[in-house]
């Protein structure tokens, strides 16, 4: 006798939908990403302020993980519904090629996005606002002239 599968569940069934959505705008998230990148390029080659450059960065960032987070639902939509809630069923079918693809995309975005929140993000100095300025340097008056002791 032959066991049966158990059925999807309902919640399965709602991930793997919402997962078709989010991985049928993989294409255009892909491209927002590059284009992004290439905002971020010539804001650099013009020699952008500070402040635009770490704006370009930060939606650049931002499009990385939108991107990546697409390519991991196409991954799970490869896998299927069964494997939301069965990890043998989703450990064997990640060893098939189309899930291989999705997945090696995924984490090829997955080390971009790493990669450019390490190196690629400028950093802007702070720049305290008038009410901190006097917490960070108060007008320091003592109060006893006496010498000071380090016990």
């Amino acid at each position: 006798m032959i066991p049966r599968r158990k059925p999807v569940s309902p919640e399965a069934e709602q991930k793997s939908a919402a997962d078709h959505a989010l991985a049928a705008r993989f294409d255009e998230l892909l491209a927002e990403a590059r284009a992004a990148e290439q905002e971020l390029r010539d804001g650099e080659a013009a020699n952008a302020p500070l402040i635009e450059r770490y704006r370009l960065a930060k939606r650049l960032d931002t499009a990385l993980t939108e991107a990546m987070r697409a390519a991991y639902a196409a991954e799970r939509v490869a896998i299927g519904p069964l494997g939301y809630e069965d990890r043998i069923y989703r450990r064997k079918a990640k060893a098939t090629p189309p899930v291989r693809v999705w997945s090696a995309e995924a984490e090829r975005l997955l080390t971009l996005r790493e990669s450019h929140r390490l190196t690629g993000i400028p950093r802007i100095p702070r720049t305290p606002a008038p009410e901190e300025q006097e917490e960070l340097a108060p007008s320091f008056q003592p109060t006893d002239a006496g010498p000071v002791t380090t016990r």
